[in-house]
């Protein structure tokens, strides 16, 4: 396969408007590409690309989209056909967790997350594989998490859409490799964004207290050096990747019991 080469290519980030998107948009800025910027905040993202611009001289595209309907997801493509543009570059970034116990999850919020997580970078990606092959290659970035790599209970539905978007990397990173469409998943564990705040569980982050946390942009940076390796998976930061291989050798049973301990309710101190 052809090493990818970001110059004066152009990259798609979903979920731009903050951390991990933000973060990717500044360093492939700096590696000379293009981008369209894509989330729901409209002002966020133009704010974004004013200082890209500035920073990096690159041209930028804002494309506001609610990507947990899955007819905007599909329909990514073609507005960026309109546009005039093409994307060689995929970054599927964007989505959210939930946490807490599974019977007081909304039914509704958790289909937004099933959708957004899973079933976005689905329709994302067979909107513009298609074109990558015809023109002889592309490039495609899924942010997984490295809760897909074992179950998680009280975020059961978040690390079920993970382990999704890590299979389907995986399987695709293979099946596309003959077409030079090289294809990643990055598994980080907690990262210094607003991931917290989003999952509206007040005590999400303390859970994970004990878990070392890097920075968005420590993960970009990591991420992108395994890409240029064309490795198809990646875990930022040493802590959680020795954690994630660990896990390996447990028992699947007493890994998840240790999960459903660090993300369960905490039993109050009696006497």
């Amino acid at each position: 396969m052809t090493r990818f080469d970001y110059r004066e290519k152009t990259a798609l980030i979903t979920g731009a408007s903050s951390g991990i998107g933000e973060a990717f948009a500044h360093q492939l800025a700096a590696r000379g590409m293009h981008l369209i910027l894509v989330a729901r905040s409209q002002d966020k993202l133009l704010s974004l690309a004013d200082a890209l611009g500035r920073e990096h001289g690159c041209r930028t595209k804002v494309l506001v989209a609610d990507l947990s309907d899955p007819d905007q997801a599909s329909g990514l493509a073609d507005r960026v056909k309109s546009a005039g543009l093409q994307a060689d570059l995929i970054i599927n970034n964007a989505g959210f967790g939930t946490h807490g116990r599974f019977t007081r999850q909304s039914a509704a919020q958790e289909r937004r997350e099933v959708l957004l997580n899973a079933l976005a970078p689905l329709e994302i990606a067979h909107a513009f594989v298609p074109g990558m092959v015809e023109r002889g290659g592309g490039a495609i970035i899924n942010v997984a998490s490295s809760a897909g790599f074992q179950a998680t209970p009280y975020m059961s539905t978040y690390g079920a859409t993970k382990a999704f978007l890590l299979h389907l990397s995986e399987g695709l990173w293979a099946e596309l490799e003959p077409d030079n469409i090289q294809v990643m998943a990055v598994c980080p564990g907690p990262v210094a964004t607003n991931f917290f705040e989003a999952s509206g569980s007040p005590t999400l982050k303390k859970a994970l207290s004990t878990t070392p946390m890097i920075s968005a942009e420590r993960c970009v940076r990591e991420s992108l050096e395994a890409f240029d390796k064309g490795r198809p998976v990646v875990v930022p930061g040493l802590s959680i990747k020795l954690m994630t291989q660990s896990g390996r050798f447990m028992p699947r049973a007493l890994l998840t019991k240790i999960s459903a301990r660090m993300l369960g309710p905490k039993k109050r101190k009696t006497g």
